[in-house]
């Protein structure tokens, strides 16, 4: 189910009073809700989010202003982040939800399971037969084509999880770590000091925790801010605003709202390589039609992703063909706030939608918050001892947002108004929730590099001792850059 398609259950769950356990929970348990579950207050969520509304940010450059600190890449490594995370297909929005009630299809650790599956055994239909260590990958061939993950007679992905095949940036990021992890299989095996019954285990610890090393190191650093990782990192366990009992949870305060902020990092439209420039979804086309977006559901024989686009420190292409993703602020590009009506890459129209159909992927972020009784930002802000913003914009709707505003909106809001930051990385209240769970769920995970081994350094480290995205494509060999002779053409 695809951007929080669900299904009913129940009216009304209880509030559960063991908040620090369970797969999903909460961070501030005794706040209250941002506002009461009233046809009023949804309308005015479904209002603020709406197609055409305050927060569609339109056609205009302007209100889809470059962030020069984020490369595009990584709006779609942190969307591939997340399915490693969560996986929600039962809360609704309609219904107040209680978050331990709420199942996680995903363990609440940075393990890859959306790559790995449940391993070669019990996953075979993930791994080549012919060498079972590796991942199968569907061979292309032809003039200009690439690797692609496998897919069946009906181009259904066979994958871990199938919202990595949702478009084609995520599809291709899947497939590059499928490549990793086999150029890492070979790696082991040419070290010559591994049994080959423990080749596949091995080979997965080590592409774990490069992985890791990336969270933690570049992705965490770009979107919250090297200070703020730092804090969170030289803590102790009394300062921390996440803490569990047994084993980490997902909260809602960060499913739900902070680390909604890439939504808001998405472009109308990417170039994947030099022959294909295409918007991120159109209208939706008869079937097998090879339509001219990014939808995925495709076989990648012009979708491939030429990474030194997204990804800074890959070579030859100039410097203004790296795509820089869009800053965090409160508005959605229009054709990613409009995804949701309709048949899949269906664009919706303003007006289309109602309260319990709602049109737009902002309207369903924001009624999800109210489903799930979030606590407003402002007062997420005094718990956290940030002075807490007033968002004069919101008094149109009549409900009070102003002073208690929906927490997705005003995490978009405090890091589009941040001074000195303006949109570059999350603010206060967004940075310090992402960051605690990020290394909150390695701290709880006793296989991660943070517990099994704290010293740890990246075997495939680049000559500067570090570890990046960059590296990791390289490494796995995915295409990189255009042809020489095509870029100079």
């Amino acid at each position: 189910m695809l951007h929080g398609d669900t299904q009913v259950r129940g009216h009304n769950p209880p509030e559960s009073q063991f908040n620090a356990r369970g797969r999903f929970g909460r961070l501030f348990p005794g706040l209250p809700v941002f506002a009461p579950d009233t046809e009023k207050v949804r309308e005015a969520l479904f209002e603020l989010g709406k197609v055409g509304g305050l927060m569609d940010a339109g056609p205009l450059p302007a209100n889809n202003p470059d962030n020069e600190t984020i490369p595009a890449g990584f709006t779609f490594f942190g969307q591939f982040v997340d399915h490693d995370l969560t996986f929600d297909p039962t809360s609704i929005l309609e219904r107040q939800n209680d978050p331990e009630a709420i199942e996680n299809f995903r363990t609440p650790t940075l393990e890859l399971d959306n790559v790995y599956g449940s391993g070669p055994r019990a996953s075979r239909h993930l791994y080549d037969v012919n060498d079972p260590a590796k991942f199968l990958i569907e061979k292309l061939g032809g003039p200009g084509s690439n690797d692609d993950m496998p897919r069946n007679s009906q181009q259904t992905a066979l994958i871990g999880d199938p919202r990595n095949d949702e478009n084609s940036i995520v599809s291709q990021m899947h497939v590059a770590f499928l490549k990793f992890h086999n150029a890492v299989v070979d790696h082991v095996r040419a070290k010559g000091n591994t049994p080959e019954a423990q080749v596949f285990e091995k080979a997965q610890r080590m592409v774990r925790w490069h992985y890791q090393w990336i969270i933690l190191n570049e992705f965490l650093p770009k979107i919250v801010g090297e200070k703020v990782v730092k804090d969170v990192l030289d803590d102790r366990p009394r300062e921390r605003i996440f803490g569990w009992r047994n084993e980490p949870f997902i909260p809602v305060e960060f499913a739900v709202a902070a680390y909604r902020f890439g939504h808001s990092q998405v472009r109308g439209g990417y170039t994947l390589n030099r022959n294909f420039n295409q918007p991120l979804f159109v209208k939706a086309l008869p079937a097998n039609t090879d339509p001219d977006d990014l939808r995925g559901g495709k076989r990648a024989e012009r979708r491939f992703v030429e990474w030194s686009r997204f990804f800074e420190g890959l070579g030859d292409t100039a410097q203004d063909a790296l795509t820089l993703s869009k800053r965090i602020d409160s508005k959605l590009s229009t054709p990613l706030l409009a995804l949701i009506t309709g048949a899949p890459g269906q664009v919706a129209g303003p007006g289309v939608g109602t309260l319990n159909n709602p049109e737009s992927l902002a309207q369903r972020n924001l009624l999800r918050g109210l489903a799930l009784r979030l606590a407003s930002g402002q007062a997420m802000a005094k718990r956290l001892g940030i002075k807490p913003l007033v968002l004069d914009e919101l008094k149109q709707f009549g409900v009070g947002f102003e002073h208690s505003s929906p927490p997705w909106f005003y995490i978009l809001k405090e890091s589009e108004l941040e001074k000195g930051n303006q949109g570059r990385r999350l603010g206060p209240v967004g940075g310090r929730i992402v960051a605690e769970v990020f290394v909150g769920v390695l701290r709880g995970d006793r296989f991660s590099f943070l517990n099994a081994n704290p010293n740890w350094r990246p075997e495939l480290a680049n000559a500067q001792g570090q570890f990046l995205m960059a590296d990791l494509m390289k490494f796995a060999g995915v295409p990189l850059r255009p042809p020489a002779a095509a870029s100079a053409a």
